[in-house]
């Protein structure tokens, strides 16, 4: 049995996990974390309840996980993740907003303790289907802008998953300026963000769950190529699998598509 310790397991994506590691029969759910978790309880197997704790350090001790499973903020995952790391249990990250530094970081640490950590900025296999495909189109089409849609709860903007869409786009296209050359923005920002000559747009309003849509132009015609999750489900065999293949890695895998 895999056992599983949940970081941030109150939340939208955290309590989908816990519901899901419940459900699979070869993980077992040993503690619930959240820093709003104080007095709270969440329902496990059989009726039963477990107690939410606040103090991820000292749970970590207690339960000695196999793996923890975060899906926390960008403004506490790196302390929580050092705090994982250092007890040497391995550690599936969805929480996104990671500098290069930031993972040169846990890479350096996983080694040093013998664990390993999976940073994915998206855990649907749509979505990793739509970046491969994004970068074959992008062989061809080097005209192209990214449109990710979030909730308007999301912290950090672009997405995860609009970043590591201009990375593997940009190892296969020509560093390039689209648009007039003299074209000028009349609000600051009215273009998107930059990345290598690409255009990046964030949307975030209520209703959306984590959509993307990259879009490319040439003469005459567009493709567009989009993922549209409709709920938050869909991440979950992503993050199992996570769970799974995780248990003999050692150091930094970045991407879900590294494990398939």
């Amino acid at each position: 049995m895999i056992k599983v310790l949940v970081n941030g397991a109150l939340g939208r994506m955290g309590s989908e996990v816990v519901k899901t590691v419940l459900e699979q029969e070869d993980m077992e759910l040993v503690a619930a974390v959240d820093a709003f978790g104080a007095d709270k309880m969440i329902l496990v197997k059989n009726g039963n309840q477990m107690a939410v704790a606040t103090d991820l350090k000292a749970k970590l001790m207690v339960v000695k996980p196999d793996v923890v499973v975060d899906f926390t903020r960008p403004d506490v995952v790196m302390a929580s993740l050092r705090t994982v790391l250092s007890a040497g249990v391995r550690a599936v990250v969805g929480t996104t907003g990671f500098s290069e530094a930031d993972l040169a970081e846990l890479d350096e640490l996983a080694k040093a303790n013998n664990t390993g950590i999976l940073i994915a900025p998206n855990f649907a296999l749509g979505a990793i289907l739509m970046i491969k495909l994004a970068c074959e189109a992008a062989k061809y089409f080097p005209n192209v802008e990214i449109i990710e849609r979030h909730h308007d709860k999301k912290l950090d903007a672009p997405s995860g998953t609009a970043v590591i869409t201009a990375q593997q786009i940009a190892e296969v296209r020509q560093e390039m300026h689209q648009g007039h050359p003299e074209e000028k923005e009349l609000l600051a920002g009215a273009r998107g963000a930059d990345y290598k000559g690409m255009k990046i747009h964030s949307v975030r309003l209520p209703g959306y769950v984590a959509s993307q849509e990259v879009i490319f132009g040439s003469q005459g015609e567009t493709l567009r190529i989009s993922n549209e999750p409709v709920n938050r489900e869909c991440y979950m065999p992503g993050v199992m699998l996570g769970c799974r293949k995780m248990m003999d890695k050692v150091g930094l895998t970045y991407g879900l598509d590294k494990l398939l």
